[in-house]
């Protein structure tokens, strides 16, 4: 069998216990859970992905853990297995999957495949070594990392075509997590944990969750982490106006003039709800930055609300060092159509036009054009 496909299998059996009783989330209350009368569904949702593989058997060899947490199910299907560690405690613990995760990886596996939500992904993203690829079957209560498909038949179409031989890129995409205490007061606070290696075919794989209101909260918080993280000392950052720049400046602990613009340094607030010339003597031969986003459904980016936003100023800071962000929800709904710059002096209009990156999400960008297409 030296030809065969090693597939890794985890399931984490516990995933997803604390959804159906109201619990949002199982970390930390699988217990609770199942005394609720919670039913396990990981082992469910790894049958349905492990089905699409029936017919490719003899090709495969599924290196996984004993009992509940991948071996069970594989035999029962009929697979070729593999044990490669045994879980210390019943029931299994975070520990658990990161040490299976170590055992398949040091026993060489082509695919690490595993069921799960965003804390399940954690553990993994912890210690899977960076040349290893993996992919999530989602069967947490929340799954905001772009590591999972977006169905477990879809997780087990895309393992089908990686032993088929067909050509499938490789991307690297975020695991994403939040504060299960927290989110249990009704609080989103996301964090990014790092990344992971996976099959990149666009209709198996999910993005970073985006829908709904909560959802919506999510990608603010996002957006915000990010940019907060990427600000370095002694820049002048010029806050745009705007609910997403608010949330910016939340992260920051600031206040914030909504429909004004204010100036950051170093983490302090140094100017608020300024005036183009008030603003301009401040970015002046100094480093600046500017951190904007869009009118949703107009897609103005300057000229509509932030005329402090002047073209002196706009020059002195100059288009590389403009930080446009927004969620890709607010870029879809400009329905294809290009974002816009009426500054009121058409050389600069015409020199801020073409592709800009868009930060839409934890270090999540798309290229989008601004200004009319050619």
């Amino acid at each position: 069998m030296s030809s065969v496909f090693r597939l890794g299998l985890i399931i984490n059996p516990l995933a997803g216990l604390g959804g159906s009783v109201s619990l949002k989330g199982s970390d930390g209350v699988a217990e609770q859970a199942l005394a609720l009368g919670a039913e396990p569904l990981a082992g469910k949702r790894s049958q349905t992905a492990l089905s699409e593989l029936m017919a490719l058997k003899d090709r495969l060899l599924i290196k996984t853990v004993a009992g509940t947490m991948g071996q069970q199910l594989a035999e029962q299907l009929g697979f070729h297995c593999k044990v490669c560690y045994q879980a210390i405690t019943e029931p299994t613990t975070a520990e658990d999957t990161e040490a299976a995760a170590r055992a398949l990886a040091a026993d060489g596996i082509d695919l690490l495949l595993f069921a799960g939500g965003d804390g399940t992904a954690r553990n993994i993203c912890a210690v899977l070594p960076e040349q290893v690829t993996a992919l999530g079957i989602p069967a947490g209560c929340k799954i905001h990392s772009g590591v999972y498909a977006i169905s477990p038949t879809a997780a087990g179409k895309l393992v089908a075509s990686l032993v088929r031989g067909e050509l499938v890129s490789m991307r690297q995409a975020d695991v994403m997590d939040i504060d299960e205490q927290a989110f249990r007061q009704g609080v989103v606070k996301a964090r990014r944990f790092g990344e992971l290696s996976i099959p990149a075919a666009l209709q198996y794989v999910q993005s970073v969750k985006m829908g709904g209101r909560e959802s919506e909260e999510l990608v603010l918080d996002d957006l915000a982490a990010w940019v907060v993280s990427q600000m370095d000392e002694d820049v002048r950052y010029v806050m745009g106006s705007g609910s997403t720049v608010a949330a910016v400046m939340q992260q920051l602990g600031l206040d914030n003039t909504l429909l004004g613009v204010d100036v950051v340094e170093n983490g302090q607030l140094i100017a608020r709800d300024v005036t183009a010339s008030q603003l301009l003597a401040l970015v002046k031969d100094r480093p600046s930055k500017l951190v904007i986003t869009l009118i949703g459904g107009q897609g103005h980016v300057f000229g509509r609300g932030n005329q402090q936003l002047s073209p002196d100023v706009i020059r002195a800071i100059g288009r590389d060092n403009i930080w446009l962000i927004a969620t890709k929800t607010k870029l879809q709904q400009l329905s294809g159509r290009p974002l816009l710059a009426d500054t009121g002096d058409a050389v600069l209009d015409q020199q801020l036009q073409g592709l800009i990156p868009v930060l839409t999400g934890y270090n999540d960008y798309v290229m989008y054009r601004l200004g009319e297409a050619d």
